[in-house]
């Protein structure tokens, strides 16, 4: 039945998307010129990794080692900021890799680290939106972010779902939290310990953000890079590993 509601929803919005993202894609090329389209391998349902699309929002490196920062066209800035450049990830859901509504789809790189009771967050498809990215985005950290996906899988329900939809449209409206502050999303868990299996958070009357699990390592995660990199490896110390940082881009 969910299936059928993130068909017809994509559908619909597919009347206004269409011409709209042909529009952009003709900014993306005259500005920037090809490729249009932004793909980036991301981990979905059960863990089956699929090819996640997004506009393009930023210019080629005029150097190497060229932060990403300065290469964001004003273009790319307004696509950001409207959330249109993740139109094209309409086709995802048409395709069944995404839903309408789940947890935004995340790295490899970063599922790598996930605790078995973390890997509950897979165990629905990811989503355009979420309820992770109405209440806070990536202005919380990845724990936090977690946490709230880890309640939504819990306590999911079309009641549920209606809400976040609500709750989009008033982000979108007024747009906060896209990029985290300095571009990185800070706190992203790298266990190191026996896998966690404890219960899930359960449901709280008041929607407040369940306690978040203390993690031994850091994983810095910029918005977005325009090629894979190799993730650097996590130090390990008797007492506690060293934070680790890679360049890879965010799933909002």
């Amino acid at each position: 039945m969910k299936r059928g509601g993130d068909l017809v929803v994509t559908v619909l919005a597919g009347i206004v998307a269409i011409p709209l993202g042909l529009l952009i894609a003709l900014l993306i090329r005259c500005t920037m010129g090809g490729p249009v389209l932004f793909r980036q391998t991301r981990t979905g349902l059960h863990g089956k990794e699929f090819e996640i699309l997004k506009f393009r929002t930023m210019r080629d490196r005029r150097f190497p080692e060229e932060p990403d920062a300065p290469r964001i066209t004003r273009l790319g800035e307004l696509l950001r900021r409207t959330s249109l450049d993740e139109l094209p990830q309409l086709w995802n859901v048409a395709r069944g890799e995404m839903g309408v509504i789940g947890p935004r789809p995340t790295l490899p790189e970063q599922v790598v680290h996930y605790s078995t009771r973390q890997r509950g967050r897979l165990d629905v498809r990811p989503g355009l939106t979420g309820w992770a990215q109405v209440r806070g985005r990536n202005s919380i950290t990845w724990p936090e972010r977690i946490e709230l996906d880890l309640w939504y899988v819990g306590n999911r329900s079309f009641g549920l779902d209606l809400r976040i939809l609500l709750l989009t449209v008033k982000v979108l409206l007024r747009p906060a939290g896209i990029t985290a502050a300095g571009g990185v999303n800070p706190g992203f868990p790298a266990p190191t310990e026996p896998a966690d299996t404890g219960a899930p958070v359960p449901a709280a009357p008041d929607h407040r953000v369940p306690a978040v699990e203390r993690a031994p390592a850091v994983i810095g995660l910029p918005r977005q890079s325009t090629a894979p990199r190799p993730v650097p490896p996590v130090r390990t110390a008797p007492s506690r590993p060293s934070p680790v940082h890679a360049a890879v881009e965010e799933a909002s």
